[in-house]
């Protein structure tokens, strides 16, 4: 299993409104390297789902359900989209500057590609971060 984190402007598309569809597939995206994490992405695989522009802090986790497909919201064929199913909201979301403050997390791809909107997650990090915000 692999692990990522999923960007998504919480006014757009907020935890809240992933929580209450349940399921959805992730598009939008325009980023050949986060598209190319899109495609590397398997069923089962956990994303953890990170609020940026406003709150700019991680509130919960998704699940991989659909491994990539073509993005049905646009007719060009470079870009794709996975299937992302509600797994769980964080009791306690974990912001950015927290983040930036821990040194176990100072290397994560959210801090050195800021600008990509999906990016991979190590084991490490992941099993940090679930003990940071639970």
């Amino acid at each position: 299993m692999n692990y990522w984190l999923m960007k998504s402007e919480p006014q757009k598309f907020p935890f809240s409104q992933m929580k209450s569809v349940g399921s959805t597939f992730w598009d939008g995206v325009r980023n050949y390297q986060a598209r190319n994490n899109l495609a590397a992405m398997k069923t089962g695989d956990l994303c953890l789902f990170y609020h940026s522009n406003e709150g700019k802090e991680i509130v919960g986790l998704v699940k991989v359900v659909k491994e990539a497909y073509q993005d049905p919201t646009t007719t060009e064929t470079a870009w794709v989209v996975v299937d992302v199913a509600f797994e769980e909201e964080f009791p306690k979301t974990l912001t950015l500057s927290a983040i930036k403050e821990n040194v176990d997390l100072k290397g994560m791809a959210l801090i050195k590609n800021s600008r990509i909107s999906v990016v991979p997650v190590t084991d490490f990090e992941f099993n940090l971060i679930m003990k940071l915000t639970h």
